[in-house]
């Protein structure tokens, strides 16, 4: 079953490029991970979801509601942590999260002690008073308070200190082993790595890739690094299956996409004075793709 149904979402501002033709669905239970660098068109994908702004074309639905017909519906089952945040300076963090609380139509007084105990938070402390990492603790005490369906997370760890991304990424699998589905947006390719079951790409507004983590970092590429002492001419630049090649020196190293036996067999007919064969970071993957895309 699918929590959220995106089909050709487009969003111009003007004349100037939003998102064009986004599609991708997040199955239930899901934690699905949405990378590009900043511009890549990530927030206004999430901000059109949550009809905070209205797509030029296109369609979503969540739930399997209409998220333009049935917006105030779908917001009382979603909990969505923006990546900038702002709040009345002057409320204390308790006022905020009380006040946040009364939409919903139930009790969360237990939930927001927990959730504030859990993110190391002062509820007495005036929004002002806090610092970046502070506000956007209160910004994942809000957004998880009523207990969501979905999670939709847009670069949560801005400002949050390594020890509290940690606490961050596991109140996230938490809440997703009790079955809530997460969205979960970030230009951090490590977190996203860390974190989700399946990945889209975003480039200039447009989808170029989704696959699960493993299947994007495991047996359809490897990372080969050789150093020989060998004059190699690009030998292996020509290949086959080959790219991100970088030579210096007496050193190369690339990623290659293809029988592993291939390639060995090539590198059997140089001199190598060392060899390293592993497994491509998400990263490298990552840019693997924008580069053949651009």
């Amino acid at each position: 079953m699918n929590v959220v149904e995106v089909s050709k979402l487009t969003k111009y501002y003007g004349k100037h490029r939003g998102i064009i033709d986004v599609s991708f669905n997040i199955e239930k239970g899901e934690i699905f991970g949405f990378i590009g660098p900043n511009g890549a068109g990530k927030s206004t994908t999430i901000r059109t979801l949550l009809s905070l702004i209205y797509p030029t074309e296109g369609s979503a639905k969540i739930f399997g509601l209409d998220i333009i017909k049935d917006s105030k519906e779908i917001a009382k089952n979603v909990g969505y942590l923006p990546s900038e945040i702002f709040y009345y300076d002057n409320m204390k963090v308790k006022e905020l999260l009380e006040y946040s609380a009364s939409f919903y139509k139930k009790d969360c007084n237990k939930r927001m002690k927990e959730l504030t105990e859990i993110m190391e938070l002062d509820m007495n402390k005036k929004i002002e008073d806090l610092s970046l990492g502070n506000k956007k603790k209160v910004g994942i005490v809000q957004g998880l308070l009523h207990e969501p369906k979905l999670i939709i997370l847009d670069e949560p760890t801005t400002g949050l200190d390594p020890l509290m991304q940690q606490k961050f990424f596991s109140l996230i699998e938490e809440e997703n082993k009790k079955g809530a589905t997460v969205l979960f947006s970030s230009h951090i390719l490590n977190e996203v790595q860390k974190i989700c079951h399946r990945v889209a790409i975003i480039r200039e507004g447009k989808i170029i890739k989704i696959d699960n983590i493993a299947a994007l970092k495991g047996d359809s590429y490897k990372k080969i690094r050789i150093e020989t002492k060998d004059s190699l001419n690009s030998r292996l630049h020509d290949l086959q299956g080959v790219s991100n090649y970088l030579e210096d020196n007496s050193t190369v190293s690339f990623l290659y996409k293809g029988d592993i036996n291939f390639v060995l067999k090539k590198l059997s007919e140089i001199t190598l004075t060392n060899l390293l064969i592993e497994e491509p970071s998400l990263e490298e993957i990552f840019m693997h793709y924008y580069e053949r895309e651009a």
